[in-house]
């Protein structure tokens, strides 16, 4: 035992033998393998992926890639966190185990079968909810058993429409997988189902509103056809949902995620976009910037310029009071993707009005773009930077253009 004790920077110190020999951190999940070594199932899984067929420890090979749970040294860990409980130590959750494929496969026939009773239907589908919800590993192994083929029947059964809860347990499920190319399309050719889908949207429940839009979002970027694409986001119910879900009044971080997502994705199809604006995605995307996280704001940020490059867009964002300050704020503070669909916002809303040049200038835009074709963002950020400066040359302050030198910039020539 002397051997198994190594000393911590927090003044603790863990067994050896409850480390990983991979990540030699604490194991949180031990899992054996074949040559009865144990490691930290995330670990050695990433081993396995990474294309290593042999132990780490002993270097021999392994043929069979089964990972057994090692219960007795998990409750030796757990035992021993609770045991140092005061020194700040946490004890590690008990995992769940991943999903047995057997067992998939025999809740995916029990959930399709019309000879099974509503409710043991019912009990396979949210058996199923659970398994998806635990891990991406489990996900992987329900995909594996073309559980996104049998869902979508389930889904669209008509015979199943008498039972809500089977529709929507089948539509949870759904929403947090992707659909193969060949799935999107039983989906999109078929104006019955896109039509049942979009009824989906105005639902009293917002949690199916929210599973509705993240399947029809997987649904229309997953489709290639660029005429079924835009015949799906020809209907204005569907911008009608989607801002509806980004305007929920409560906290609801998963319907600003999906709402956002569905929003950029039919606001690719360049036809319809003026539906977004007469839903009011200018007024839910200004109001909801402050909200998103990094790549949701990403995503928001790239809806702004789409909707940017239309007169009617151009029209609804000038009108608010808020645009210009937000986009000017977010240059260089989110990341490089955020600061280039911000730089191409702005250009496009100063080149339809001068009093957005005014209010551009007035809120620090000049600062902002001189920085910015300093930095280290994107090479389109920095060109759309350097249009915007030659277009508000005539509305830059005396004293702004005699300050700028003091940035040293090669890139903008000063007018």
């Amino acid at each position: 035992m002397p051997r198994s004790l190594q000393p911590l920077d927090v003044g603790i110190q863990i067994p050896c033998h409850f480390r990983c020999p991979i990540s030699l951190e604490l194991m949180r999940d031990p899992v054996t393998v074949e040559t009865g070594q144990t490691y930290d199932r995330s670990s050695i899984e990433s081993w396995v992926a990474t294309g290593n067929t042999t132990c780490p420890v002993t270097r021999l090979p392994l043929t069979d890639f089964t990972l057994i749970p090692n219960h007795t040294l998990r409750r030796l860990i757990q035992d021993w966190c609770v045991a140092n409980r005061s020194y700040g130590v946490e004890r590690i959750p008990t995992p769940k185990q991943p999903a047995d494929p057997i067992m998939v496969q025999s809740l995916l026939k029990q959930a399709s079968s019309m000879s099974n009773t509503r409710r043991a239907r019912l009990s396979a589908l949210r058996r199923l909810r659970g398994l998806a919800r635990d891990s991406e590993n489990n996900r992987l192994v329900i995909s594996t058993h073309k559980a996104c083929e049998i869902l979508l029947d389930v889904l669209f059964s008509e015979t199943n429409r008498n039972s809500s809860e089977l529709i929507h347990e089948s539509l949870a499920i759904l929403s947090m997988f992707a659909l193969s190319e060949t799935e999107c399309l039983v989906v999109s050719s078929d104006p019955d189902r896109v039509a049942y889908l979009i009824s989906l949207l105005s639902h009293s429940s917002i949690d199916v509103r929210v599973n509705t839009a993240a399947l029809l979002e997987n649904v229309v970027a997953g489709t290639r056809s660029q005429e079924l694409r835009s015949e799906i986001s020809s209907h204005d119910e569907i911008f009608d949902g989607i801002i509806g879900i980004l305007d929920y009044p409560f906290s609801y971080p998963r319907a600003l995620k999906v709402g956002i997502k569905a929003l950029f994705a039919f606001c690719m199809v360049k036809e319809h976009r003026h539906k977004a604006v007469e839903a009011g995605a200018v007024e839910a995307l200004i109001d909801r910037l402050p909200d998103f996280e990094k790549c949701d704001a990403e995503r928001a940020l790239a809806t702004v310029e789409l909707l940017c490059r239309i007169p009617s867009g151009c029209v609804a964002f000038a009108s608010h009071a808020l645009t210009v300050p937000l986009l000017v704020k977010v240059i260089l503070k989110i990341s490089d993707r955020a600061t280039e669909y911000a730089a191409g916002a702005l250009l496009s809303l100063c080149s339809a009005s001068e009093r957005l040049q005014g209010e551009a200038v007035a809120a620090g835009v000049l600062t902002q773009l001189l920085l910015l074709v300093q930095s280290d963002c994107t090479e389109r950020a920095k060109r759309k930077a350097q249009m915007l400066l030659k277009l508000l040359r005539d509305s830059w302050p005396e004293n702004s253009i005699m300050n700028s030198n003091d940035f040293a910039c090669s890139d903008v020539v000063l007018f």
